[in-house]
């Protein structure tokens, strides 16, 4: 077990005000790996204090200077690839080529096209008699998840820094290592001391702390819909800007003409991906009834091969979580094809790769966010019944249609209430927007949109 000293604060590292800790569990064994502090009000207002006053110079920096500092970033992450795969894998549960392709590697990509966007980005534009200016926002409080702790964290902290802001950062608990070796590499890449800090601690505690500062001037979250909500309500009082990614419940939507195998083998394989912990998993199979018993028996077949190919899920909290899930829709009448509640194995936070079939739109596992390697398949009678069922949640953050003829399925996913639709498993693109409809969130990430969030707008008239 490691222990971790200290928060990251103006630009070195220093103790927490309180001696409180919080004790860092690797989800396949269950054993606590490290500790670090568990940060308060004190140390977020040192955290925001600082991200104040580095404000003005930091805003003032030439964008090609501030695509310098994001270049060099890149590159620290990049010496640390191993060490970063490492570590997710350590405190996340996911396996180590999991981590290496996918946890280490995208967050790459995306700090890179920061970097491109803050040399290239027009920051200024003539809009008849007036120059419009399109300036930082402020002080961003970054608050992230566990899922996949260091893209959310760079999708955050690198439009923020790109676009001229300041940044106080508060990671999940669950998996705070990771944020640390951002830190790191922040401090090696150069960047100005307050321009990024680092305060881990209990999100009902530093996280609600960050949100209701008043230094603060935008609040950038991703997590549940719940929290959210929360974290709107606060940020509405006073009057001050949010970015949030939610939750999903995405529509893997299957038209008849569309190659079944291919179809179903993938949308499984995007469920089981990161143990099910993907807010933009597909987990609503919908399928023509005439086929349907044919795709519940590959999606079956499908799942059965991740019984020993995906981790655990994050936390005992959390399995016990998806378990309840997959009881609830047993007990409101699915049929279990795969998988089960029953723990796969002695010790670690594993759930068996599952299967729920003859499930209803309106059963609660169709309607809520489970967060864990559960598909449900949905049967529909034609394409207005499985439109209706498509949009009849209250998310809308992702989805996927397949079709032979590819122009049909855009058809389809143009009448889909969702911020993002895969055609035929199109791939992910680092530089498209991301974000939701509904009670997906509100505003967007990656790319030039993302950067779009962290700017504010003045025109001056001449």
């Amino acid at each position: 077990m490691k222990a971790h000293d200290g928060l990251y604060i103006d630009g070195a590292w220093r103790p927490a005000a309180s001696t409180d800790e919080i004790e860092v569990v690797n989800p396949a064994d269950e054993r606590v790996i490290a500790r670090v502090p568990a940060g308060g009000a004190a140390d977020v207002d040192s955290a925001v204090r600082a991200a104040r006053a580095a404000l003005p110079a930091w805003a003032a920096t030439p964008p090609a200077e501030r695509a310098a500092r994001l270049t060099a970033l890149r590159d620290a992450l990049a010496a640390r690839k191993d060490e970063i795969a490492e570590t997710v894998t350590a405190e996340l549960g996911s396996p180590l080529a999991f981590s290496q392709a996918v946890h280490a590697a995208v967050p790459l990509a995306v700090a890179g096209s920061y970097a491109e966007l803050a040399a290239t980005h027009s920051f200024e534009e003539k809009v008849g008699n007036s120059t419009v200016l399109h300036e930082p926002i402020g002080v961003v409080g970054a608050i992230t998840p566990w899922n996949y702790p260091l893209h959310q964290i760079v999708a955050k902290v690198a439009p923020a820094l790109a676009a001229g802001c300041t940044v106080v950062l508060k990671p999940a608990e669950d998996t705070p290592l990771t944020a640390r070796l951002f830190a790191e590499a922040v401090h090696e890449a150069g960047v100005p001391a307050g321009v990024f800090n680092l305060v881990t601690g209990l999100g009902p505690v530093a996280g609600q702390a960050l949100a209701e500062h008043p230094g603060v001037d935008l609040v950038s979250f991703t997590g549940s819909t719940a929290v959210g909500r929360r974290i709107g309500a606060v940020a509405g009082g006073a009057v001050k800007k949010v970015a949030l990614e939610l939750g999903g419940k995405s529509a893997n939507v299957i038209l008849p003409s569309a190659d079944l195998a291919k179809a179903v083998n993938v949308g499984v394989a995007n469920v089981m991906s990161n143990s099910g912990q993907t807010c933009s998993a597909w987990t609503r199979m919908l399928v023509h009834r005439d086929r349907y018993e044919e795709a519940v028996e590959l999606a079956a077949a499908a799942a059965a091969k991740y019984g020993d190919r995906i981790g655990p899920v994050v936390s005992a909290g959390q399995r016990a979580r998806v378990r309840g899930y997959i009881e609830k829709g047993v007990a409101e009448g699915a049929r279990l094809v795969a998988g089960g509640p029953d723990s796969p194995r002695e010790k670690g936070y594993f759930v068996a790769p599952t299967v729920l079939a003859d499930v209803t739109p309106e059963m609660t596992v169709a309607q809520e966010e489970i967060f864990g390697p559960v598909l449900t398949v949905l049967p529909y009678e034609d394409e207005e019944d499985a439109l209706r069922i498509a949009n009849g949640t209250v998310y809308g953050l992702a989805g996927a249609v397949w079709a032979a003829d590819e122009a049909e399925a855009v058809a389809f996913a143009r009448r889909m209430d969702t911020g993002q639709v895969d055609i035929n498993g199109g791939r992910f693109n680092p530089l498209a927007p991301f974000g939701g409809y509904k009670q997906s969130g509100v505003g967007r990430e990656l790319g030039a949109h993302g950067l779009t969030e962290y700017l504010q707008t003045k025109s001056l008239q001449f």
